[in-house]
């Protein structure tokens, strides 16, 4: 698949820099505006050269430009505010591997699941952790508002509260925070983690049976505390649109584009 080429705008470097599809200036009102946290690699990043790619923009092309025959254009957002800010008119919809939960139903409506992840564990070799027992007393990092952080309070729980949750704004400072030692552990999303052990040495998923499993899920070979479903955020008063999109994203797993975009972010 080859991939597909996005604009960088010149807006400067606020925090609701907008980065751009291919198509159109932002302000057209035809123009469909994404709310996401970036970075969140795989899924949105920018590489070197500027250029955002990742699983969600490469679906997001599938559905609005190919399928919908519309103009979009991600743009920048902190994750913890990131429903309050669709609300109050900032963008139209949200793409940042969001899952779907009964809280998060009370702000926003859903599209259909398009991703099936888990929380997992990442932890240091050297520290021979080897359970989630074992970090009781510890230091996990989490990114703040998301449900790594609602998953490590449930494991605060089960461990009597002896767990001390510290929350970073984006999940990069978790990751740093662990290869500092300033934390013993990252509670985040499977796939996102996965990148981050792949590219560094020492860093390894904690090993073992857990939520996937205890659902007769096709469980990863790692601990699993959460069995999570992504899917697009839309305001509660946009049923026309979402149902719209609904039906390109059925329609992109129908032809195939949507097994070819996912075989090239992850093991097939």
């Amino acid at each position: 698949m080859q991939r597909r080429d996005y604009l960088k705008t010149t807006a400067g470097a606020s925090s609701a820099l907008a980065l751009s599809g291919c198509l159109g200036l932002f302000g057209n009102s035809d123009k469909i505006v994404i709310g996401s946290d970036i970075p969140y690699k795989p899924f949105e990043y920018e590489t070197k050269e500027g250029e955002l790619v990742g699983f969600d923009v490469d679906i997001a092309e599938a559905i609005f430009a190919e399928q919908m025959d519309r103009d979009y254009e991600f743009k920048r957002t902190s994750f913890d505010g990131i429903m309050g800010s669709l609300n109050n008119g900032n963008f139209r919809i949200i793409m940042s591997a969001m899952t779907i939960n009964e809280t998060r139903k009370e702000s926003v409506d859903f599209s259909d699941p398009y991703f099936t992840a888990y929380q997992t564990i990442a932890v240091l070799e050297a520290d021979n952790i080897t359970s989630p027992e074992d970090l009781a007393g510890k230091n996990v990092g989490v990114q703040k508002g998301t449900t790594g952080e609602t998953a490590a309070e449930g494991l605060k729980e089960d461990l009597s509260g002896d767990l001390e949750i510290k929350s970073f704004d984006q999940i990069t400072g978790a990751f740093d925070a662990l290869l500092n030692n300033q934390v013993s552990a990252v509670i985040n999303d499977n796939t996102v983690t996965a990148s981050f052990v792949n590219e560094n040495d020492g860093v390894m998923f904690l090993e073992g049976e857990g939520e996937a499993a205890a659902q007769d899920e096709n469980a990863p070979p790692y601990y699993t505390l959460t069995v999570e479903n992504y899917g697009i955020g839309f305001r509660q008063d946009d049923d026309e649109f979402r149902q719209e999109v609904n039906d390109a994203l059925a329609a992109i797993r129908e032809d195939g584009t949507y097994d070819e975009i996912y075989n090239e972010y992850f093991d097939g």
